[in-house]
């Protein structure tokens, strides 16, 4: 027996195929995630790939700070936001300053 792989032959027929849309991530986006994420967000986030952000997580070349709980990643969300050249202290509730001055 052969070792040959079968493979489909697109139909003459068949609608092409819809390109592949990705989120736009928006700073509110990114902070309504909490404090930490996955690897898999944190990636589209940065614009990476799926397995490139798994084999830079391991590398331990990851662009932004790494928590590794056994073979868990979680990614804290101000690193994100830092490495997004954003604030990462939460904006005030009342929309005043989150640091306000000292009396």
């Amino acid at each position: 027996m052969s070792d040959r792989r079968r493979t489909r032959t697109p139909s003459l027929n068949a609608p092409p195929a819809e390109p592949a849309t990705t989120r736009r991530w928006t700073e509110v986006d990114v902070r309504a995630l909490g404090v930490t994420t996955d690897v898999v967000t944190a990636a589209q986030i940065l614009g990476l790939s799926r397995n490139t952000a798994y084999r830079l997580a391991r590398a331990g070349t990851f662009p932004v700070p790494i928590i590794q709980a056994g073979h868990q990643y979680r990614i804290p969300v101000a690193g994100l936001l830092t490495a997004l050249h954003l604030d990462p202290t939460p904006p005030a509730a009342d929309g005043g300053d989150p640091h306000p001055p000292a009396p």
